[in-house]
């Protein structure tokens, strides 16, 4: 997708940035990342902070593996 300054904030046409990570992180630690996210999205794509969307995925230990083992097993 091509974004300019012309065509990027029309109808539907909003960034959505989505973030997964393990569980344990703090509330402050969340808001900040969705309030430097969105900086650094509105500062790149010339983007209004009010068009841009963070989704935090927060998963659990027991719901996440890498090479066949859960996270919460490790």
């Amino acid at each position: 997708m091509c974004y300019n300054e012309k065509n990027i904030y029309r109808g539907e046409k909003m960034p959505f940035v989505t973030i997964q990570f393990l569980e344990g992180r703090s509330d402050d630690q969340k808001k900040a990342l969705v309030s430097e996210v969105t900086d650094v999205v509105s500062n790149n794509l010339k983007a209004p902070k009010e068009n841009i969307h963070v989704i935090l995925q927060e998963m659990k230990k027991t719901d996440y593996g890498v090479g066949g083992v859960r996270k919460s097993d490790i």
